[in-house]
């Protein structure tokens, strides 16, 4: 069962303000197992799940082949999401560059678009490694966490000292949230780990738990907030939901951070699961994460019209500037150019190099395509180096960060209500 424990914090700090220095009494919250962990969901919520899932495995219909491309717009707005340091949301732009530079030499990349970069390498591992698992360890979870901060090796691993989330930084008196404490907290793993091997639950309900169980467990010293929503896209890609696209629910939450804080508190109940007033508390917990998932397919298809419109676009682009060219023949289907075309949406960024790689062609067809389409104003350059220059699709670029704009609004429109979280600044005309 769900239950609270006091504890008492003896503070040994030296030289720091007073309200630093202080001991007492706090307490600590350990929740309860969730495997065998019975369930009373009513009926008019279990039909609301249902129409959730439906909306979501929608996804994966008629545009399945744009739906590759949002899989990637939306592991970059989580990534931009996830990884602000001291408040600054690198531009999609510039994150675009820094995961080319983790194969070219590329000049002027900012620390914070490599830590994005960084934190997207890693939410497709989660959602690709992890989801094709059998069975998933604490190493498997201590490794995906190393990942995410790789540049602070004494954070990692499971944690072996007590952390709380809020109020000051050498005491737990004044925390918002106190976890338990670190020798319940291997055997809560593991059970959670347990859970997400299994499918007690639906999919929708499971990521919810999962969600809201490791947030409460909070085994790691830091880090906590990105494993947490990396697990989302674990336990939906595990249970078939998602496919091709990785759902926004984690951006949707953050921009409704005060449902999403009252939704983890109702979560954390004291006494017996079955309890009429934990099985509330559990029942709002999922009301707001359903909330959230139903957002995010709305968000997530909207960004899919966005794609088709930019292709649509750069199709008619590419037959004016041929036929200005007088070149009265359509771009053949099976050529470089075409190729670059379909492959823009998951590839914004491109070299002459990775365009070669990618598509298995010489050097020179790829430096033909490649400036073939920026004479068709589809790409811009940029230098990133001595005698070096980069390829980017400034359109998707920018409605990338449209849209990560319009995920940080309570009304999902910046016009209507500003964004309530930091984001990337507007684009430019």
């Amino acid at each position: 069962m769900g239950s609270w424990h006091p504890a008492f914090w003896d503070n040994d700090v030296t030289g720091m303000p007073r309200r630093e220095r202080r001991s007492g009494e706090y307490r600590w919250y350990n929740p309860d197992h969730v495997v065998g962990r019975g369930r009373v969901i009513d009926a008019d919520l279990a039909r609301r799940i249902a129409g959730v899932e439906r909306r979501i495995r929608s996804l994966d219909g008629p545009g399945a082949d744009i739906l590759s491309s949002v899989a990637r717009f939306l592991l970059r707005s989580e990534a931009i999401a996830s990884s602000h340091i001291e408040g600054v949301a690198p531009s999609a732009k510039q994150v675009a560059l820094a995961e080319l530079g983790t194969t070219e030499l590329v000049q002027g990349l900012s620390a914070h678009a490599k830590l994005v970069a960084n934190n997207l390498t890693v939410v497709q591992v989660a959602a690709g490694r992890l989801a094709d698992a059998d069975v998933i360890t604490i190493a498997d979870l201590e490794e995906l966490h190393a990942a995410l901060l790789a540049d602070e090796p004494r954070l990692h691993g499971i944690r072996s000292r007590q952390n709380w989330i809020g109020g000051a930084d050498h005491h737990p008196l004044d925390a918002d949230f106190v976890p338990p404490a670190p020798d319940r907290v291997p055997s809560l793993v593991a059970d959670l780990l347990e859970y997400i091997t299994g499918a007690a639950d639906s999919p929708l309900v499971q990521a919810a738990l999962v969600h809201a169980q490791f947030e409460t467990i909070h085994p790691f010293s830091d880090g906590n907030g990105r494993v947490g929503r990396a697990l989302i896209h674990t336990v939906l890609t595990r249970r078939g939901l998602t496919t091709t696209a990785v759902l926004p629910i984690s951006l949707v939450l953050a921009t409704r951070r005060p449902d999403y804080i009252n939704g983890l508190t109702a979560y954390r109940f004291e006494g017996a699961a079955d309890a009429p007033a934990a099985v509330a508390a559990v029942t709002e917990w999922i009301q707001v994460f359903i909330d959230a998932a139903d957002d995010a397919v709305t968000q997530s298809q909207r960004i899919v019209n966005d794609i088709a419109q930019v292709r649509q676009d750069w199709e008619a682009r590419i037959d004016q500037h041929r036929q200005a060219g007088g070149r009265r023949r359509a771009l053949r289907s099976d050529s470089t150019t075409a190729h670059i075309l379909d492959a823009l949406p998951s590839a914004p960024v491109l070299t002459v190099r990775t365009t070669a790689a990618l598509f298995d062609v010489s050097t020179k067809a790829a430096a033909t395509a490649l400036e073939e389409l920026s004479a068709a104003d589809i790409l811009s350059t940029r230098s990133i180096g001595r005698g070096a220059r980069a390829y980017l699709a400034d359109d998707l670029l920018d409605l990338i960060t449209v849209a990560e704009r319009r995920l940080a609004s309570t009304r999902f429109d910046t016009r209507e209500s500003s964004p309530v979280r930091p984001v990337p600044a507007r684009p430019q005309p």
